[in-house]
């Protein structure tokens, strides 16, 4: 083929992109086309892709809009996805005025030519790929006779807890707890395995798995109630601090999202910021080698989550692809 033959028929001034049908998907259409079981083992498998390197995850870079929030930018892909851009803003003072204090957007280009193939709201993607990515380390790391859990807080990571926990293991009972007994009266009310409790350190006493949910600058629990063989996880962020007892970490195996977990606040986790990256262990490398999980019945694991761009990617593109297949989905024009 001659260098002539390579050459566009136009100039590159002469192109325009012209009107381009971009399919968008509302809240309740990304709920709807999630299945959580789907999502769970897509997870374990990205998991494993950002291990082995085949996916482009890179720190999150972050807005800061002083004394109301901050904006994070976080894009990831993996060869045979959509390219994943999601921004999502953290505005505490939004729950005064009835809006979720988390609001995010995720946006899809297809990889052949970075055209925009999907916009859809990316806030319940945000809280169903967290707790998912928990849960996920409840199925790589509780114990498999695992039978009480307790879940603190009783917002929207409480809530999507709740829901996914009994998918992992046969739970005969999940503890809710929160600052006020009446939300985790009505969480509670939504699963037939679920009790509201007063009591907090009695029922992490109990518990064989511990998932804090809750935006609290300080520890939520001490490190003392928790017993042999419990499984922990964390999930809030609230820098300079958080809800995870910094000692619970420090002093028991610790398992994490990726090695930047280690880093300051937004790419990482402030309760592990004094801790050297390695203690931790990814749940990528428990995935590829089980020998690096539990080691025990009687071992205490800790899982802490930052949040990566790859969740975010893998929850896209599973809704996409399911409103393609159903040929759904609204579109507009750009």
């Amino acid at each position: 083929m001659s260098e002539s033959e390579n050459q566009p028929a136009l100039a590159a001034f002469e192109i325009k992109k012209g009107a381009t049908p971009v399919m968008t998907l509302s809240e309740r259409d990304v709920e709807k086309y999630l299945d959580p079981r789907e999502l769970l083992d897509a997870l374990e498998d990205g998991f494993q892709g950002l291990e082995l390197g085949e996916i482009q995850s890179p720190p999150r870079s972050r807005l800061s809009v002083p004394g109301k929030g901050f904006s994070l930018t976080m894009p990831a892909w993996r060869s045979g996805m959509q390219l994943a851009v999601k921004i999502v803003n953290v505005f505490d003072g939004n729950l005064q005025i009835g809006l979720p204090n988390h609001l995010a957007l995720i946006t899809l280009f297809d990889p052949n030519t970075g055209a925009t193939s999907c916009i859809m709201d990316g806030t319940y993607v945000t809280a169903i790929r967290t707790a998912a990515a928990a849960v996920l380390s409840v199925r790589l790391l509780s114990r498999a006779d695992s039978r009480i859990a307790t879940v603190i807080g009783a917002g929207v990571q409480g809530r999507q807890h709740l829901r996914l926990l009994p998918l992992v293991r046969n739970f005969e009972r999940i503890n809710i707890s929160s600052l006020r007994f009446e939300e985790a009266r009505k969480l509670a009310a939504q699963s037939e395995i679920a009790r509201p409790i007063a009591n907090l350190e009695e029922a992490v006493r109990e518990s064989d798995v511990v998932c804090m949910t809750t935006h609290s600058p300080e520890p939520v629990i001490e490190s003392a109630w928790v017993k042999a063989g419990t499984h922990v996880t964390s999930v809030g962020f609230h820098p300079p601090h958080g809800e995870l007892p910094k000692d619970l970490a420090k002093n028991h195996r610790l398992f994490v999202e990726t090695l930047d977990a280690f880093q300051p606040a937004p790419v990482g986790c402030s309760e592990l910021v004094d801790l050297d990256s390695s203690r931790g262990t990814t749940l990528g490398a428990v995935i590829l080698d089980q020998k690096l999980g539990r080691s025990s019945d009687h071992e205490i694991t800790v899982y802490k989550a930052m949040g990566v761009a790859m969740e975010d990617m893998v929850a896209a593109n599973l809704a996409f692809q399911r409103a393609k297949k159903d040929g759904v989905g609204n579109f507009m024009t750009l």
